[in-house]
């Protein structure tokens, strides 16, 4: 059975971007469902008593209906480097539970933290993450990602970050990358050097 994700941070006891995560999950269900019926996360989710402070994960599991809630302590990943991998036939427009198409492609990586895929020429996301370029002056993000994150989608409609089409060729013309995903956002500062994107 299909079953996808939805990853919330929890931050000091608040659902952050919440309405960006009830958009997801309802037009997921009712794209591969066919479930019209509009939910509202933050009504399901029963939050632990124990983890009022500090960073969580709220992972949410679903098909039809909500069948997983668990929230884990989060920790920032250290990536300094990305491993360029070229695949054209990744299809990844959702958030499914199943990544082993990206899990194979992250085995790839060599000696490099993360990869960074490419397909039919346009960068799209690292493993996990959007990615913002910066070019010492402007914040913008690839228009073909594999998912459209929440985080992505919540820059740039609050004007922080602009889309644009970039190539394989143009991540020379940028200084670096911020990843950013639910649980990421630019300001922590997990950023990499384009010289250490090979």
């Amino acid at each position: 059975m299909c079953r996808l994700l939805e990853s919330i941070q929890l931050n000091h006891g608040i659902l952050h971007n919440i309405s960006l995560h009830n958009e997801r999950f309802n037009l997921s269900r009712k794209a591969i469902f066919g479930i019209d019926e509009t939910l509202q996360l933050e009504n399901l989710i029963q939050l632990p008593e124990n983890i009022s402070n500090g960073k969580y994960k709220c992972r949410i599991v679903y098909g039809r209906q909500i069948e997983q809630i668990e929230f884990t302590p989060y920790q920032i990943r250290s990536i300094a480097s990305l491993k360029i991998i070229h695949e054209d036939s990744i299809h990844y427009p959702f958030k499914f539970e199943n990544r082993e198409n990206i899990n194979q492609l992250y085995l790839m990586k060599e000696q490099c933290d993360d990869i960074l895929i490419v397909r039919n020429g346009l960068i799209t996301d690292t493993s996990y993450c959007n990615i913002v370029f910066f070019d010492g002056k402007n914040f913008i993000t690839p228009t073909t990602p594999l998912l459209n994150g929440t985080k992505r989608k919540q820059l740039l409609l609050e004007g922080k970050i602009t889309e644009d089409e970039i190539k394989r060729k143009d991540i020379h013309l940028f200084k670096k990358v911020f990843l950013i995903n639910a649980m990421l956002d630019i300001e922590d500062n997990i950023e990499i050097s384009t010289h250490k994107i090979i």
